[in-house]
C-alpha cells in the first residue's frame, strides 16, 4: 500500500492522477499545484503549494553575497556547516573538505581542543571560517548549547554531518550494561539530537542536508559489536524515517555507511586479515569518505536523493552476501 496518491494540475483546472510524481507538461505556465495526501491512518491533507523552480542545493564556490534566493529575495550566504565529531580521522577530513569549498565549518569536538584547534586553523589556511565548539552529543543539554552558539553566530544551519561516534567492543556475554548504554547513547541518541535541534532551523529556511554516519556493521552485523551494529542499524532507521518526514519542506537526509577506513578505530585492526574479507583488497582513506559526503551535502546532482544509505566498504557488503 503507498502511504499517499498525488492529484496534481493546473489551477483552477483539476484533472486528477494517481502518479507520485509530477509532469513538467501538467505544470508548465501554472504557479501553483494542488496536493491530496492519504496517509495510512485514513486522514486526508490538501495543501497547496508554490512551485520552487530553484535546486535546493548550494554550490559554495560558485555563491557570493550579492547572490539572492528566489524563495527568501535575502542575501544568500555561504552554506553553514555543522560537522559533530571533527577534531580528527573522518571527521577532520569532512571538515577539510567543506573547507576546500569555501563554506563556514564549525568543528565539533568532546575532549582534544587541541586537535579541534588545529583543524580550525586548517581550515582557516584555506581560506575559510571556522570556529571550534566542545559537546557531548550524548548530552541532551550540550547539544542544546552547541546548536545555539551556531544560531548566535550565523542565525542559520545547512548541512548537518552526524558523524561523532565511539566502538567498545566485547562478547554479549561479556558487555556491561555500562557499554551498551555508552555506545547506544552516542552513536544512537546523539545523532537524534543533533537531527532535531538542527531540524528546526533547516525545516523553517525549507532548505537543508542531513548525512548520518552509519556503518557497513549497521547492515551485516559483526560478531563482538552487538552494541556498535545495534546504534548504526539505528542510524539507519532513523535516516530514513527522517527522509519521509523532512522531504515536504526540502530537508534531504542520507546515510553513509563506511566499511573499513584507515582511521584511529581501525589502527589497531589485523590490517592483513580485513584485506582478505574486503574485495578490493585494501582499506578505504577518510578521503574517500569525505568526498562522498561532499557530493551529497553540496553537488547538484544529489538535489534529488534522500533517505539513502550509501555504502562506502570496497564491497564488503557483496563479499559478505
Amino acid at each position: 500500500m503507498k502511504p499517499f496518491f498525488c492529484f496534481v494540475a493546473p489551477v483552477p483546472k483539476v484533472v486528477p492522477t494517481r502518479a507520485s510524481w509530477v509532469s513538467r507538461d501538467l505544470l508548465k505556465g501554472s504557479k501553483y499545484f494542488y496536493v491530496e495526501r492519504v496517509f495510512y491512518f485514513g486522514a486526508l491533507t490538501r495543501q497547496r503549494l508554490q512551485l520552487q523552480r530553484t535546486s535546493s542545493i548550494w554550490n559554495c564556490s560558485a555563491l557570493s553575497e550579492t547572490e539572492t534566493s528566489s524563495s527568501s529575495k535575502v542575501p544568500l550566504a555561504q552554506p553553514v556547516v555543522v560537522v559533530t565529531g571533527a577534531s580528527k580521522g573522518i571527521g577532520r577530513a569532512i571538515a577539510l573538505e567543506f573547507a576546500k569549498a569555501g563554506c563556514k565549518v564549525v568543528v565539533n569536538y568532546s575532549r582534544s581542543v587541541s586537535a579541534a584547534e588545529q583543524v580550525v586553523s586548517e581550515i582557516k589556511e584555506a581560506g575559510a571560517e571556522s570556529f571550534s565548539i566542545k559537546a557531548d552529543v550524548s548530552s541532551a543539554s550540550e547539544v542544546e548549547s552547541l546548536f545555539q552558539q551556531v544560531s548566535e553566530r550565523y542565525n542559520r544551519i545547512d548541512i548537518l554531518i552526524n558523524n561523532a561516534g565511539i566502538t567498545q567492543d566485547g562478547l554479549l556475554l561479556r558487555m556491561s550494561l555500562e557499554q551498551w548504554k555508552k555506545v547506544i547513547d552516542l552513536n544512537l541518541t546523539g545523532t537524534f539530537l543533533c537531527c532535531q535541534h538542527a531540524s528546526k532551523y533547516m525545516l523553517k529556511q525549507r532548505k537543508g542536508r542531513i548525512i548520518n554516519m552509519a556503518s557497513i556493521v549497521g547492515e551485516i552485523g559483526n560478531a563482538g559489536q552487538v552494541n556498535y551494529a545495534a546504534s548504526k542499524a539505528g542510524v539507519i532507521g532513523l535516516t530514513r524515517s527522517l527522509a519521509k518526514e523532512f522531504a515536504p519542506r526540502g530537508v534531504l537526509v542520507n546515510a553513509i555507511a563506511p566499511g573499513f577506513i584507515v582511521s584511529d578505530m581501525t589502527k589497531e585492526l589485523d590490517q592483513d586479515k580485513i584485506k582478505q574479507i574486503v574485495p578490493l583488497g585494501r582499506l578505504g582513506t577518510v578521503e574517500e569518505v569525505a568526498g562522498l559526503v561532499a557530493f551529497l551535502a553540496l553537488h547538484p546532482s544529489a538535489a534529488y536523493i534522500t533517505g539513502h544509505v550509501f555504502n562506502i566498504d570496497g564491497g564488503m557488503a557483496i563479499g559478505s552476501s
